[in-house]
């Protein structure tokens, strides 16, 4: 019988890419002048079972790299090559070329054929490089070596794909000149043996993990979304019943909201990934741009297995790639200006995640030359921004997520162009998170990222406007508050000002925003909500408050069409539509207003 190979190409490419996301931190993490030899037998497995998994589906051009990487690798592992900075390159180089090539075995582009050629003869001629004598090994060494040999990693013939694999099933060029201590164990087509096979039994009682498509997953939460919907509408329908038949018609909704919150939770951490998925790409990030720079840093990260919605964690790459490169640019100073004032010549970016309420907070810091306020003023006045006197800190380093802002002297391909940080708060505020900036003049920078645990359900205060019900984000709300008259001032045209705490902020009436007649007309009788989004405020004036809940996100472009200053909808518990509003777009809409005013 013939087997269809091509149905399992999925698992070898996700495999794939998490041994080249391993073997790219193991090469990060040694130590040039003292490598370790379980991580260069772990980087060596790697590349083996990646050669082994692409021979047996005939991608005989990530084999031949990767045998290039096997060579070099034994020769290091043996002690016959010394390692050298140049080493470590080559092989993250041949990662990188290796991943280009998954990329087009997946229909993502075409490998350069001429790149991959130069780094498999940058990696052949470091092995064929004169070698060097090993050193008699010590009677630790020989022990470990022992060890070694009796649990199979040198000998490992798995690749990566298959448990235990035919060795037929390698492509017989890629015996010819194999390195020593890679010959196919006897027995290794059937059921492993000794230690062995302890160790593959164990290995399969651990598997507690299956794949799932993410389409599967994102169907789950929609039909939670309804279950959650569902119960409220049926909360709301029991209130019309009184007497016995009410009492236990609550004692059974209840336990079935205690039941759908339990199974909530559990469906929503099924969408929930660790940030160690994008934190891992910086430390290669970090060791190419600082090589460009002539800068030494190091990473260090906090906090990786920090759990955040899927959604949200593809979100956060392109802003958190931004924020690592201006605190290496920007903030890190060269080796000899660290000296001359006193600072270890390796500069550090820290990369932190936790939980803290209802969110997820993302730290970058660095103990670089912090922001300097003079600076920043200076050129905030030279691009016309506005300015007033004694203003805080927090306010000065805000300025630098201006569109264009950039105090950079020289415009260079990593920065200079004044596009990173707006950027950085709009995707940010995008996805309902916050960013904050913390800075000490020659100390270093800390910015800090508040974003909401997931995209599908959203913690929402209720208003109404006439007849209308909105929901608005709680993590825009800054506080609440009735009008007064007093606090109330008129300006140009119909628009007014609202005094809070010496702040003049402009007060944006929900029902002309909508173009709603019924409702209340004056501020001072209304209820007006301090808002918060990109650094900017307003007051957002409203009939009521009805209430503070959770409320499950509806796509409102799916099935109407896009509607401005709103950003979804979600269905109340007595069946009605209740649109959830933008803040960003209705904060940036009354900006716009009043520069076009003045």
């Amino acid at each position: 019988m013939t087997i269809d190979i091509t149905q399992f190409y999925q698992i070898f490419f996700e495999e794939t890419a998490e041994h080249l996301t391993a073997m790219e931190s193991l090469l990060l993490g040694l130590d040039v002048s003292d490598p370790s030899m379980d991580d260069l037998n772990a980087i060596f497995r790697a590349a083996h079972s990646i050669k082994g998994g692409a021979g047996a589906f005939g991608f005989n051009d990530m084999a031949e790299v990767t045998h290039a990487m096997e060579t070099l690798l034994d020769k290091l592992r043996k002690q016959e090559r010394k390692l050298g900075n140049e080493m470590v390159s080559a092989l993250l180089e041949a990662g990188d070329a290796i991943s280009m090539q998954l990329a087009a075995h997946r229909g993502e582009g075409e490998a350069d054929a001429g790149l991959v050629r130069n780094v498999r003869t940058r990696l052949e001629l470091l092995s064929a490089a004169e070698p060097v004598s090993p050193l008699p090994p010590s009677g630790v060494e020989k022990a470990a070596a022992e060890e070694v040999a009796a649990s199979g990693q040198q000998d490992d013939p798995g690749y990566g794909f298959f448990d235990e694999p035919p060795t037929a099933a390698a492509p017989p060029q890629q015996d010819a000149g194999h390195p020593a201590g890679e010959a196919p164990v006897p027995g290794a087509g059937g059921a492993p043996s000794g230690r062995r096979a302890a160790d593959h039994v164990q290995q399969q009682a651990e598997t507690t993990s299956i794949r799932v498509s993410v389409e599967k997953v994102d169907q789950l939460v929609n039909l939670m979304g309804e279950l959650v919907i569902t119960h409220a509408m049926l909360a709301q329908s029991a209130l019309q019943y009184d007497g016995a038949v009410n009492e236990s018609l609550q004692r059974n909704l209840h336990q079935l909201e205690h039941n759908t919150r339990d199974l909530q939770e559990t469906v929503m951490s099924i969408r929930m990934m660790p940030v160690s998925s994008v934190f891992s790409r910086f430390p290669r990030l970090v060791h190419d741009l600082a090589a460009r720079l002539n800068k030494q840093v190091k990473m260090k990260m906090v906090g990786e297995n920090t759990e955040l919605d899927k959604g949200l964690i593809e979100k956060i790459s392109d802003p958190l790639t931004h924020l690592v490169r201006n605190s290496l640019d920007h903030g890190i100073e060269s080796p000899e200006r660290r000296t001359a004032v006193g600072k270890p010549p390796c500069g550090t970016i820290t990369l932190k995640a936790f939980h803290q309420g209802g969110n997820v907070v993302i730290e970058v810091s660095d103990d670089g030359a912090g922001l300097n306020r003079s600076k920043i003023l200076a050129k905030a006045k030279e691009r016309g921004l506005p300015l007033r006197d004694e203003m805080s800190d927090q306010e000065v380093w805000a300025l630098i997520m201006e569109p264009g802002f950039s105090t950079a002297e020289v415009v260079t391909d990593v920065s200079g162009r004044g596009v990173g940080m707006d950027v950085v708060r709009r995707n940010i505020a995008g996805i309902g998170g916050r960013i904050e900036l913390d800075s000490a003049e020659g100390l270093g920078t800390r910015i800090i990222i508040r974003l909401p645990l997931t995209l599908a359900i959203l913690d929402g205060l209720s208003v109404s406007v006439g007849q209308e019900t909105y929901i608005v984000p709680l993590n825009a709300i800054i506080e609440s508050l009735p009008g007064s008259a007093a606090d109330i001032k008129a300006m140009g045209g119909e628009g007014r000002l609202l005094r809070v705490r010496g702040e003049h902020l402009p007060i944006v009436a929900l029902r002309r925003v909508f173009g709603i007649e019924a409702g209340i007309v004056e501020p001072e009788r209304g209820i007006l909500v301090l808002l918060e989004a990109e650094g900017r405020k307003i007051a957002l004036f409203v009939d009521e408050l009805i209430g503070q809940h959770q409320v499950v996100l509806k796509n409102l472009e799916c099935n109407f069409r896009k509607v401005p200053y709103v950003s979804g909808a979600t269905i109340m518990g007595d069946g009605r539509v209740a649109l959830i509003l933008d803040v960003a777009a209705l904060v940036a809409q009354q900006a716009q207003a009043a520069k076009m005013a003045a």
